[in-house]
């Protein structure tokens, strides 16, 4: 059975070779009428000028193409900073997920020392029945603005499920942590929530202080210990965890 042969690739300078050959052969002659060397100068010109302009039309496209790439790029990084932001971050209200709030102070806990707040909102579920869900995750934001007002730049907030939050604060002592607590429970408290809520809305606070190599699962599970008893103890209330 013959090989299969391959498709031969057109030369696309080929007609450029034929005329630089026709030109050398042309100055290979000993003696040439004058008409003969300017007939092969301008076919020579010719091809050169047609290099000229696909040269400038190839460099055009490439440009094009460089420009093209460029905003592709650009693009794409700005798809990888959302995707990233959607997959460590809240929804509705912006702050870290339950997963990034996890790593974010199992991180911090390697290095320094940290002050654990977690609250939840006081009788939420009323809300969400008496109000419905949109007028629930408008509360939710509410709750939310409050705490970025007290904690700015100097922790980070993490939403752990529906009512409940983590406030995490990097360098802080107990006492710090119960104070930023109170204030964070007073601001709560105090905000005028739009219409149709028409009661003071409040949240219970739990907060704990571990060194710089505890453990997650031991620095929030003693908040959230303190957590309970401001609960039980009636609630818009600071508990501090031992």
């Amino acid at each position: 059975m013959p090989a299969a042969r391959s498709e031969e690739v057109p030369d696309l300078f080929k007609s450029e070779f034929d005329a630089l050959e026709h030109a050398r052969g042309i100055l290979a002659l000993p003696q040439a009428h004058a008409q003969v060397y300017k007939q092969s100068l301008a076919e020579v010109a010719g091809h050169f000028e047609r290099l000229i302009r696909e040269t400038r039309r190839l460099i055009g496209r490439s440009d094009r193409a460089e420009r093209e790439m460029n905003t592709l790029n650009a693009q794409l990084h700005i798809l990888a900073r959302q995707l990233e932001h959607r997959a460590t971050h809240d929804a509705l209200t912006g702050v870290l997920n339950r997963g990034a709030i996890i790593e974010q102070t199992s991180n911090t806990l390697l290095k320094v020392g940290v002050a654990m707040i977690v609250l939840d909102i006081d009788h939420f579920k009323r809300v969400n029945d008496e109000f419905g869900h949109p007028t629930g995750d408008a509360v939710i934001q509410g709750i939310v603005g409050c705490l970025r007002h007290i904690v700015g730049e100097r922790g980070l907030i993490g939403r752990v499920g529906g009512e409940e939050f983590t406030v995490l604060l990097p360098g802080s002592d107990l006492s710090e942590g119960v104070e930023a607590a109170e204030a964070m429970r007073a601001a709560i408290a105090e905000h005028v929530f739009a219409y149709p809520v028409d009661r003071a809305v409040t949240a219970s606070f739990g907060v704990s202080a571990h060194p710089a190599g505890t453990g997650f699962d031991l620095a929030y599970g003693s908040a959230d210990t303190a957590l309970y008893r401001a609960k039980r103890g009636g609630r818009n209330r600071v508990e501090a965890g031992t």
